[in-house]
């Protein structure tokens, strides 16, 4: 099975069978094991990446600094300034360049078609860290958490609240869909996922064993729920303006006290973070000055709750992102 990964991007779910997405996740919890018990393990040692970041983020850039790290790569970072990439040079051109100096690339932006070109020009291992389409590396680590606190993938009832037809929202469909969870999206209409993605993942989800379902109804979506998720209602790029629309259209979908009491007993919470659910930020702030809400998505009752698992997931980045690359660089599986 090793085999299959070695050279492989990291691009999208679609990309991937059940039995490879489970291997991915059973190498995560080996690694995970391996450095809590302080086991080293640098298989990739004298291999080196880099970190290509149009979006600036905390959880990712760690993830994939300390995963090479701990597998004994060199990196390189180049942020959102760092490099000629779509300015003075073409994305191709900095693929072959790239691909040459690097064993691996890590692209984290704005547009699908930029890592889709990485990859078919670089010819070494590309990771999409996130893009307008996709962030499939968060939905390892979102797994990997359900696995830990449920037990299980297969039949768990997964309820996505708020702006369905971004990367998340996505995500966690095609994820869903793959593994066998019952996926509802709860969101406005106008914020489903473009049609042509729900008929693959319905038709990913009868092969195996799982469901797509969306409604507009809180209540419904809720409805003992096993895993209810949410992100922020505004991704980064997206022009201040368009909070005031996004608000009005989903704070009927905000995660709080009333959602989470109509969930399953044993329902957990989750979110990609970062997470408006206070005022501790200068964001947070200014949303409540400009709407009297203290929080958005979420409320800070529920982030802070016995059901909050956001900080598992967000240690599992790590453990999820070292096993994508040690997979697709040739680790011993």
């Amino acid at each position: 099975m090793s085999q299959s990964f070695v050279g492989k991007s990291f691009i999208t779910l679609l990309d991937f069978s059940k039995e490879e997405i489970y291997t991915l996740l059973s190498l995560s919890k080996r690694l995970k094991e391996e450095k809590q018990n302080g086991i080293k393990n640098r298989q990739l040692e004298g291999k080196n990446v880099v970190l290509l970041f149009e979006k600036d983020s905390t959880r990712t850039r760690c993830a994939f600094e300390v995963g090479a790290y701990d597998l004994g790569m060199q990196v390189t970072y180049l942020g959102p300034t760092g490099s000629q990439m779509g300015k003075k040079e073409s994305i191709k051109d900095t693929a072959r360049v790239l691909g040459r100096m690097y064993d691996g690339i890590e692209y984290r932006g704005f547009k699908q078609e930029t890592v889709e070109i990485l990859r078919d020009y670089s010819n070494v291992p590309v990771w999409n860290g996130l893009t307008d389409k996709y962030h499939p590396t968060q939905i390892l680590a979102d797994f990997l958490t359900i696995q830990e606190h449920l037990g299980h993938l297969e039949g768990v009832k997964f309820t996505y609240f708020g702006d369905a037809r971004n990367n998340m929202g996505n995500s966690l469909m095609i994820g869903s869909a793959i593994m066998g969870l019952h996926f509802t999206g709860c969101a406005p209409k106008t914020l489903w996922p473009e049609t042509e993605l729900i008929e693959k993942c319905v038709e990913l989800a009868a092969n195996s064993g799982g469901s797509i379902t969306f409604t507009e109804d809180p209540y419904m979506g809720s409805k003992d729920a096993d895993v209810v998720y949410t992100d922020v209602w505004v991704s980064m790029g997206e022009p201040e303006e368009v909070w005031n629309e996004r608000i009005k259209l989903l704070l009927p979908y905000q995660v709080n006290a009333t959602a989470m009491k109509n969930t399953s007993s044993r329902s957990i919470f989750m979110h990609c973070l970062p997470a408006f659910h206070n005022l501790e930020t200068s964001m947070g702030k200014s949303i409540y000055e400009k709407y009297q809400l203290e929080g958005l998505e979420v409320t800070e009752d529920v982030f802070e709750s016995s059901k909050s698992v956001v900080f598992d997931e967000a240690e599992n980045r790590l453990h999820t992102i070292k096993a994508v690359m040690y997979a697709t660089l040739g680790g011993k599986i």
